[in-house]
């Protein structure tokens, strides 16, 4: 059986790294990208992604875009999103537009605990 497929949008290189090696301990196989534009560019394409990590403060394009991209992508309408921020308010505003919203600091055992609850069963 091969691993689902998660996205990691990060641009923060530590926390790109802790989250990608958490989703791998949780069972995923994953890809990480540190740009919002290339991000956006990379969901237009057939991803079939299982779980995508979104930062909102991203450079080029900001997390809100693609999470709006990603809504109206038929291919991310079973994706399960956890939204990470530092933003607060951000974080409150788009709750019920995530499976998960996540205030950092987001720790690597957080993380990995959630993601296993999501696996496919």
């Amino acid at each position: 059986m091969t691993s689902p497929f998660a996205l990691v949008i990060e641009d923060d290189p530590d926390l790109s790294d802790i989250f990608s090696k958490a989703l791998i301990a949780a069972g995923y196989a994953t890809e990480v990208i540190v740009d919002g534009q290339v991000a956006l560019e990379r969901i237009k394409e057939d991803v079939n992604a299982y779980l995508v990590v979104l930062d909102l403060h991203l450079p080029n394009v900001s997390g809100e875009t693609i999470l709006k991209q990603m809504k109206n992508n038929p291919n991310f309408s079973s994706t399960r999103l956890i939204i990470t921020t530092a933003d607060t308010i951000s974080a409150e505003i788009l709750r019920d537009k995530a499976d998960i919203v996540l205030v950092k600091p987001v720790s690597y055992g957080q993380l990995r605990d959630l993601a296993q609850r999501f696996l496919p069963r």
